[in-house]
């Protein structure tokens, strides 16, 4: 499970309909979403066996299972 934390940056991965209904009220992303693109983490909430994240660039709630951490230092040259 990703360490997710406010002001991370992360990856939508895309997801399916069990990923969306898991945990109850999770807004759906593939609706405001692109797969691949990049967005800033706002506010994270922590559930017994779930993660609920809050973007800065969408409103909503969704299942942190869709969501990869971007690392930069990987990635950017």
């Amino acid at each position: 499970m990703e360490d997710f934390r406010v002001g991370d940056r992360a990856i939508y991965l895309g997801c399916i309909d069990e990923q969306v209904a898991w945990g109850a009220s999770n807004d759906d992303p593939r609706k405001v979403m692109i797969e691949g693109n990049i967005y800033t983490i706002e506010k994270v909430e922590v559930h017994s066996y779930h993660t609920k994240l809050y973007f800065r660039e969408v409103k909503g709630k969704f299942n942190s299972v869709a969501f990869k951490k971007y690392d930069c230092k990987n990635l950017c040259r």
